[in-house]
C-alpha cells in the first residue's frame, strides 16, 4: 500500500477545505453533503453523538452557528492508498483559549470523497492540548 500519494492527499485536502468553509459559513446542507449519506456514518461532537446522516442533518439543523474567527493548526492529511485518509487537525476561535481537535476518516466512495467517522473533542482544562 502506498502511503501518501501526492494527488490522493491533495484531493482530500480539497474535500476537506470544502466542507471547512461549509462548517464556517453554517451551510447544513452543503456540511452533510461532505458525509457518507448512509446509517453507518458516525460522528461524535463535543456533548452529541449522531448515528446515521440523518440524525446529523437534524442535530445540524438545531446548532447555533460558530463563534467567528474560526481557525485551524497543525491539519495533516495522511492518505492510505488510493481510497482512504485520515485528516486530524486542531482548531480554535478568536479570543479563546481552548483548542478543539477533530478527526475525520474519509473514503473515496463512487460519488467522491465523503467523511465516514469523525470526532471532535477538547482537552480538559490541565491538558496544554
Amino acid at each position: 500500500m502506498e502511503i501518501d500519494r501526492t494527488d490522493v492527499v491533495a484531493e482530500v485536502t480539497a474535500a476537506f477545505a470544502g466542507y471547512e468553509r461549509a462548517l464556517v459559513a453554517g451551510d447544513v446542507d452543503r456540511i452533510c453533503g461532505y458525509f457518507w449519506d448512509s446509517g453507518a456514518t458516525v460522528r461524535f461532537g463535543l456533548a452529541d453523538h449522531q448515528y446515521g446522516l440523518d440524525e446529523q442533518r437534524k442535530w445540524r439543523a438545531a446548532q447555533p452557528p460558530l463563534p467567528p474567527g474560526r481557525r485551524l493548526v497543525d491539519t495533516v492529511v495522511t492518505a492510505f492508498g488510493a481510497d482512504l485518509a485520515v485528516v486530524t487537525t486542531r482548531f480554535g476561535y478568536a479570543g479563546g483559549a481552548t483548542t478543539g481537535r477533530q478527526t475525520q476518516t474519509w473514503v473515496r466512495l463512487p460519488e467522491g470523497w465523503r467523511i465516514v467517522t469523525a470526532h471532535v473533542s477538547e482537552p480538559l482544562p490541565s491538558d496544554p492540548g
